[in-house]
């Protein structure tokens, strides 16, 4: 018996299992990707958790998903995952928005609960030792992040007032959330304007009041390369 791939293989198993329960569906071919192995071998490695007793599910042509409420509790992290959480969330203090700030803080103090003391110290250790030098002052210019990401993801239309920059006045627009992307000073929100009958980007700072409406709208079938496609091609016509 062959120690070291039993033990490399246990970790692969631990590792898919804990990838199942991050996405709904899971290809093998993502699998074999990620853990560097074919897709036979991930075959054996899906029937090896069915046997141990892990509800897994198959969906022709899609992928793997556990079964709904399936949950392996609690998640050990090594040192090196706990120091990686530790540092981002010095990078994240540092975020304007005081949603996201706040919402991080709470599941991260979350992850710590589940870790080892001596690796607690140590992260309290890095903690004070990790410095981040930009919004040096901690400023808070917008409060909507949360709000928008669960909007964003349950298709639920927005009302927001917001704020020109070119006259600084005001409108009221109902918009359908598409997606977000940060630049080091602030976040924007790409979203289909109903005002505008056309995608726009807002700055979430400029956001003055926001609120979740009931009506649920259309998933938009298009990624974020295909929206950054179409913006290039407008801007060369």
């Amino acid at each position: 018996m062959d120690n070291g791939k039993d033990i490399k293989r246990l970790s692969r198993l631990t590792a898919i299992l804990t990838q199942l329960q991050t996405k709904r569906l899971t290809k093998a071919s993502e699998l074999a990707e990620k853990f560097l192995v074919t897709k036979r071998t991930i075959y054996r490695d899906i029937k090896a958790l069915e046997m141990a007793g892990v509800p897994i599910l198959v969906e022709e042509g899609k992928g793997y998903s556990l079964m709904e409420g399936y949950r392996v509790s609690p998640i050990m992290f090594t040192e090196s995952e706990a120091y990686a959480l530790i540092t981002a969330e010095q990078l994240i203090l540092k975020n304007k928005d005081s949603s996201f700030v706040k919402e991080y803080s709470e599941a991260i103090n979350k992850i710590k609960s589940v870790l080892r003391n001596n690796t607690k110290d140590k992260s309290n250790l890095l903690s004070d030792r990790v410095l981040f030098r930009i919004n040096s002052n901690n400023n808070r210019t917008s409060h909507f992040l949360s709000t928008i990401q669960l909007a964003m993801t349950n298709f639920k239309l927005i009302k927001i007032k917001y704020q020109s920059s070119e006259n600084k006045q005001s409108t009221e627009r109902s918009i359908e959330p598409f997606a977000m992307y940060s630049t080091q000073e602030n976040w924007l929100l790409i979203a289909y304007c109903r005002l505008r009958k056309d995608f726009r980007t807002f700055r979430i700072d400029r956001i003055l009041d926001l609120f979740t409406l009931n009506e649920e709208f259309e998933p938009h079938d298009m990624t974020m390369q295909e929206y950054f496609k179409i913006c290039k091609k407008k801007s060369i016509s």
